[in-house]
């Protein structure tokens, strides 16, 4: 689980770069931003709760 989200992560962030940097129509930057962006978080959040604790 945690490498599907890992890789969910890094493909989000290469997408999100290649909006940023590639793309040459303002709406589909946009859609791509944010449903890139929205896949981080939740990519994000996923690793963050499957993080093993480590009682200091």
């Amino acid at each position: 689980m945690k490498s599907l989200l890992w890789t969910a992560l890094v493909a989000a962030l290469a997408a999100n770069v290649f909006a940023s940097l590639g793309m040459p129509r303002e709406g589909a930057q946009i859609v791509l931003s944010v449903v890139s962006g929205v896949i981080v978080l939740g990519a994000g959040a996923g690793l963050w709760m499957l993080r093993e604790r480590h009682d200091a």
